[in-house]
Formats: structure tokens, sequence, C-alpha cells
């Protein structure tokens, strides 16, 4: 219904506005991101400086380098013309209303009747910084609240003034989903909004925590990180990433604008903040601030003699054994009832949090679920306030805030006497229709549905009918009109065993049946973190070598089955995508990515080649982009591939992993990850209306042999001896080499698939017998990491 934006002007490039630049870019807008004149000859040397800093950032605020050109640079007093004809104007300058009110009245006097205008402002009322302008300008005017990163965290708080024509609200809310990637949440235009009333209250108590409760700030973290469901730099971590300084701004601007918040103390500035600011440590930006890094230690800061001191042991009980919990339920209800010190924090913290959140509605938002989503999408907690409260019982958390001595809003109260005792409620008929309570009718009212392109496994299979096999670690489900999802679930989502031999049955019955086409698949945060290498490190150390052989051959023919299968596949993925994860992804004939894919052969960091394929595929792709089959020609895209894979580059978004050979061209990029099932199902379907046909075979791939082999080996010489890579690393880049360049070929050839899966195999297996590699394998499996040995 709605045209997409596709030009837009940032004013203000500061944190905020650089980011946000850079994000509308991500999503293909051509964007002018404007801030003041400076003095002198260079008068963009503002932009230009805050563009330059802002694109260095880590996590990358660009999905590829490339991406930067479509941010044109500008200055207020030179190119303040181009936002003629942008379709959307967003003010993100000093937060100082008279300022922004002077700048809407110069933006309205150039932009076109039909512009949408908004602020990025999170501490002043957005209906007064429209003041003064026409009706027609209050009509297209807006907050849309960004969170920082823009890139990462999902949230965007869209806040209409009582102005704003209700079709700007809706073309502004499909947008951010659709083209964004956002979760939106409408908010009143109240003080700091929705996410970051309830978010700073949670830090307030956490601070006062070590001030007033005795805990240690290590203690808080684990209190307030992981182990509850929240992002693992909890309370202390995140506020020194965000910057203490900003988070005393905040608070000092909040505290006198909410006289009639009846907790408004909480966010008096404690002095151990104030402190912080003043002798300038300030977090993360310049080295300390709660934390602080020395050599390998990470230190605290000790809130009595403002001294970095060494972590003191936890004294939290049998903390450890609660966060092995699997089940996020089930563990905060065991914190809940501790009966030790962890529980006495997460306790009082927790009904703390809740009673605010109650008490808040209807002032900021009419229902828990609008605070729910604010918090889950914005501070990345996995349940929201009003979900925790129903995990951990409505009465228990009730009656326990009544003897603590915590408000309980009337709203509550009518539920608990009309017999309502749970927030949210699912519907017999349908999970997908969840139904809240609405706060002030005290009745129960359906959730807003979820967008209808929207596809939830969980709904899928609330009715088991949909279930077409499974097995322990997979699922085939009907995703109807004759569409079906392979969707893997096994830990971490690596190919396991099971996995493997559930996705072979999978294509019998898919080719066997009347089914249109597969979507391959899951709902996970990360699509697949390639092989179990636990099963492959046992295989190795029972010297199985003819059972790691025979695995490798049944994946490579499943994965060149794929590759050549008579109806349509679509592998759906997301997030980390990696080893043979990346490998199946390569041997899929079309591809649906969400835009935050990571995607890799990642091998080598565990002593490893690739040998389901990839590096055949990967060749091919050089051999593929080269002008001719002429050496010369192929022989900087082999490089590069070289280089990618000996490195274990891992793209930083699916747009990157285009450009390294890791995702075709053809790949659709849905920017929002929760219609990834959606899109994927729709090409299944497109593919099969046009009549399908699957690739033809690949009978020959043009690899260079002995000479480009010297080559590339000497490219790893020159990396050991710079000291960018080790010994053992040098010796796996070789064998690497060894394959791509065709093995024992003394000059260029033209050679089948099947070759090159061959050499992959020979060259797979001694690796698994290093003991260096084996080291790798078994660092990888305990911490995570890999090891450069």
């Amino acid at each position: 219904m709605f045209k997409p934006f596709q030009k837009a002007a940032v004013l203000g490039a500061g944190v905020m506005g650089s980011q946000i630049a850079a994000h509308l870019a991500n999503a293909g807008l051509t964007v002018h991101l404007l801030d003041i004149a400076a003095q002198g000859d260079n008068k963009n040397y503002v932009v230009e400086t805050a563009f330059k800093k802002a694109i260095k950032q880590s996590p990358p605020i660009l999905f590829t380098e490339k991406t930067a050109r479509r941010v044109i640079l500008g200055n207020f007093d030179e190119h303040f013309h181009r936002i003629a004809d942008v379709d959307w104007v967003i003010e993100v300058v000093v937060e100082n209303l008279a300022i922004k009110q002077d700048l809407m009245a110069r933006i309205e006097g150039v932009i076109s009747d039909d512009t949408v205008v908004s602020t990025n402002t999170s501490g002043l009322p957005v209906h007064e910084i429209a003041q003064g302008r026409s009706e027609s300008f209050r009509k297209r005017f807006l907050g849309t609240h960004f969170f920082n990163p823009p890139r990462y965290l999902k949230l965007l708080e869209l806040i209409p003034t009582p102005d704003t024509e209700p079709q700007i609200l809706e073309k502004m809310r499909w947008f951010a989903w659709m083209h964004l990637g956002k979760g939106v949440v409408v908010a009143k235009d109240t003080p700091n909004f929705i996410a970051n009333r309830i978010g700073m209250y949670a830090t307030m108590l956490g601070i006062r925590g070590v001030i007033e409760q005795g805990y240690t700030i290590e203690e808080i973290d684990t209190l307030t990180g992981v182990i509850a469901g929240r992002p693992k730099s909890a309370t202390f971590r995140t506020a020194d990433l965000v910057g203490l300084d900003t988070l005393m701004y905040v608070a000092h601007n909040l505290y006198p604008a909410i006289v009639h918040d009846e907790s408004r103390e909480v966010f008096r500035v404690p002095e151990l903040l104030k402190k912080l600011v003043e002798t300038g440590s300030l977090g993360a930006k310049t080295g300390q601030g709660f934390y602080k890094k020395q050599g390998k230690e990470i230190l605290s800061i000790n809130p009595t003699t403002l001294a970095y001191e060494a972590a003191k042991p936890l004294d939290l009980g049998d903390i450890e054994a609660i966060g092995k919990i699997d089940d996020l339920g089930d563990r905060l209800r065991k914190l809940y009832h501790d009966s030790g010190r962890a529980g006495a924090f997460f306790r009082k913290l927790t009904l703390e949090i809740l009673g605010y959140s109650a008490r808040r509605i209807p002032e900021i938002a009419d229902r828990p679920a609008d605070i729910d989503r604010a918090i889950r999408w914005g501070f990345g907690w996995e349940l929201g306030p009003f979900e925790i409260w129903d995990v951990l019982g409505f009465e228990t958390v009730l009656a326990d805030m009544k003897a603590a001595g915590i408000s309980v809003p009337e709203w509550v109260e009518k539920m608990h006497d009309s017999g309502v005792h749970n927030f949210y409620q699912k519907d017999r008929l349908s999970w997908a229709e969840q139904k809240v309570v609405d706060a002030c009718a005290v009745c129960i009212s359906a959730l807003p549905k979820a967008p209808t392109d929207e596809i939830q496994i969980a709904a899928i299979k609330e009715d088991a009918k949909n279930i077409l096999w499974q097995n322990s670690e997979a699922s085939l489900l009907d995703l109807g009109d004759g569409v079906v999802l392979y969707e893997f679930h096994s830990k971490g989502n690596t190919l396991t065993l099971k996995v493997i031999e559930g996705l072979t049955k999978i294509l019998d019955i898919v080719e066997n049946s009347d089914y249109r086409g597969l979507v391959i698949g899951n709902d996970s945060a990360n699509f697949s973190g390639g092989a179990n290498l636990a099963e492959m490190a046992m295989l190795a150390q029972t010297n199985n070598g003819k059972g790691i052989a025979d695995l490798i051959v049944k994946f490579q023919t499943l994965l060149q089955r794929i590759k050549y299968f008579p109806k349509p596949i679509v592998t759906a993925i997301v997030g980390r995508v990696l080893g043979g994860g990346c490998e199946l992804v390569l041997a899929s004939p079309h591809v649906v990515a969400a835009a935050e894919t990571y995607i890799g052969l990642v091998e080598l960091s565990v002593g490893l080649i690739p040998g389901g394929g990839g590096i055949m595929r990967m060749v091919t792709w050089a051999a593929d982009k080269a002008a001719s089959e002429s050496p010369q020609d192929i022989q900087p895209f082999l490089r590069k591939v070289f280089e990618t894979v000996g490195m274990a580059k891992v793209s930083n978004s699916a747009h990157e992993g285009q450009e390294l050979g890791f995702l075709p061209p053809t790949t659709k990029i849905v920017m929002n990850a929760d219609r990834l099932l959606t899109v994927a199902k729709a090409e299944i379907l497109y593919l099969d209306r046009i009549g399908y046909m699957p690739p033809p075979k690949r009978n020959t791939i043009m690899v260079l042999g002995l000479p480009a082999r010297a080559m590339l080996e000497h490219t790893a010489y020159v990396m050991q001896q710079g000291g960018y890579i080790s010994e053992y690393d040098h010796y796996l880049a070789s064998r690497l080499a060894y394959v791509m360049t065709g093995g024992e070929l003394t000059a260029p050839a033209l050679v089948n698939e099947n070759y090159l899966l061959r050499l992959e195999t020979e060259a797979f297996l001694p690796l698994l017998q290093q003991p260096k590699t084996q080291e790798r394998i078994a660092y990888m499996l305990k911490t995570k990491k890999p090891l450069r040995n």
C-alpha cells in the first residue's frame, strides 16, 4: 500500500546521526548526511570527521565498505537545498529545544509537501519540537527514536503527536518493519518514552545495589546478565559501553521531567556515578568506568575508595548450578526462590522492576505487550517484565510485592479480583493470536496479530498435523501450499549425524511426493555452527578413519544432491553460518538471507580445511568471476579465495557474503529476519510456477596447477614471516593451496567436480589425525574460541 522511501536526509552527524545514516544506506537509500559548516576552507570538516570516525567503529555500522558511497556528506550552509527532494528528513542535532525548533522552521521552508519529518530526540517532548509549524508540516511530523547502535538493536519507538496523520504513522511503521528490519513500538510522548524509562530504572537499581546493599559489581553483573535472560554485558558493562557521562545526562534530564513519578528518587544520580564522571572515568571510551582492563586482568571500581581492584570471589551460593539450567523459565524461578544472597538481590530487583513497569501503565503505554516488546527489542532481554511476571507466577509475585511494601496499581488488583491471573493467555486455536490483559478495561483483548507474512515455527508446530516427520534433532514441517520446511535444532544447530541423515531422508520424501519444494532453515538466531566437532573428535580419537571418510563422502553426496535436486530448494539463513553450514549454503541452488548474516568457511581455525565441497565451489566461483578461462584472469580471484578461506574470514553481512563468494548474486536479502521463512516459501512457489529446472551439471572447472600453487604458497610464506600466521597455519594453507590448484597437476587443466571433492577428502583425513589439529578442536570445544598454535 505504501511506496518505500528511496532518498533521505539526516541532519546532525554525531554518534547517532552518522549511524542512522549508515543504516538507511544499508537499506538501500541514498542519504544526505548534513551538519554545521566548519570554519576555514573545508566547510565539510565537521561532517567528514564525524562520519569517518563512525565507519571505523566495531562492530561495523555498514554492511560493506561500498555502502558508504550511498551517504553523501554536506553542510547546512552550502547543501541544505538538497533536502528539497528527499522522502524523509530525520533531525538528530543537539538536545536543545530552541535549536531544534529553529531547524524545523528552516526544514519547512525547503522540503516538498509530502516529505515526512521526524526527530530522534530522547529527552525532549516531541510535540514541542514542531510548535509554530504549519498544520501540513505537523501532520507529517513524529518522533523516530532509534536505539544505539541502530544497525543491531531492533527497537524503533515511533512517537506520534496529536497532529500526526494516522496514515503517516502507518507508513513509518511499515517501512521500518519491512525495509529497516525494525521491531516497532508506538510510544506515548512521555519522558524517555518506554524502553529507556524502564531500562534506566533497572540500571539505577543495579547501581544502588552496590552502594546500598553491599553487593560487588561482579555479583550484580552476574545476577543481571545471561543467567537472568539478559545480555552478558548486564548492568555495569552495559553502562560502560553506553558511557557514564551519557547515563548521567539522561538521569539529570529525566529527574526534573517526572515530578509525578512515585519512584522519581531512584533516578537521582548517585554520588558514585558523579565522581566517576568528574574524574573522567566515562567507561569504554576512556578505558575505565565501572571496569578497567589492566593487561589481561579486568578490575572493577571500589565504590568506597574509587580504586580499581581485582574481582573478589562471588558470594552467591550455588549460582553456577542455577546458570546451567537450560530453560529460562526454570532458571528464573530457581533464582527467584533461592534462599541466599543471590535470591535476595534478584527477588528484590525483579519485584521493583515489575512493580514500576505496572505503575507506568497507562502513563507511558496502554498495554503490557508494548513494554515487553520495547525492553526485549531495545535492551536485549529474552523476556519483558510482564512475561517474567507470568513465568514466576502472577499470584506469587503479587503477594511478594505486597509483603515487600511495593505499590501495586489498581488495574493489577482488578485483574486479580476478576480472576485473571496471567498477562498473556494462549488461545487454543492459534498460538499467533495470544491475548493480553487490557490495563484500563481489565479484560482479555487480542494482541495485534503478527504481520501475515511472518511464519513462526512454534505456530506451525501447534498443530500436530503440520509435523510430517521428525527425529530428536530435526523436523519436516508443512508450510502450506505444497511447501515443506526442514528445520533442525541440534545443539548450536550443528550438522550432526542425525541432521545429515534426516536431511537425506527428507529429500527422498520430497522427491517422491507432490510437494512443490523444500525450504531448509530454522528460527534460531544462528543458522548453523557447522559440523559437530565433538562427533568429529570422537571419531578421530578412536582412529576411525573409515568412519570419518564415510561421513565426509555422505555429506558431499548430500550437498551434490541438493545442488541438482529436481525440485526447488531454498536455504533460509540468518546469523552465524559457519564451516559445514556455509558449505550447505554454497551447495544450495537458491538462498534467502537475512541482512545480518555472518557466513564463512572457518575450518582452518580448528586445524582443518573444508571437506564438504566448500573448496570446490569457491574455486568454481573464482573461475566464473574471471573474464575468461585464461590462468592470468582467474589467478586474482583464486588468490582472493585463498586468503578468504585461509584466514577463516567471516562476512560482516549478507551483502559482504556475496562479495566474498559465499552467497550467489541471486540471493534474496531480507532486512527483517522475522520475514525470512515467508520470503523463502514465496521463492519456492515462484520457482515452481515458472517451471523449475535445476542448474546444469558442472562438468568442467578450470584449475591452475603447480604454478598457481607456488604463488599461493609464497603468499602464505610471506604472511608467516610477517608474523600474521603461525607455522601450523602455513602448513594448513599449503594443503588448502594443494586442493585449490588441482593436487599434483603440473599445469592448468579442466577437471570435474568429483575430482576436487576427492582431493578435499584426501587432504581432510590426515589433518584430523594431526596433534595440533586435535589441540585446536579441543580448545574450541572448551572455550568457543580459536587456538592459533
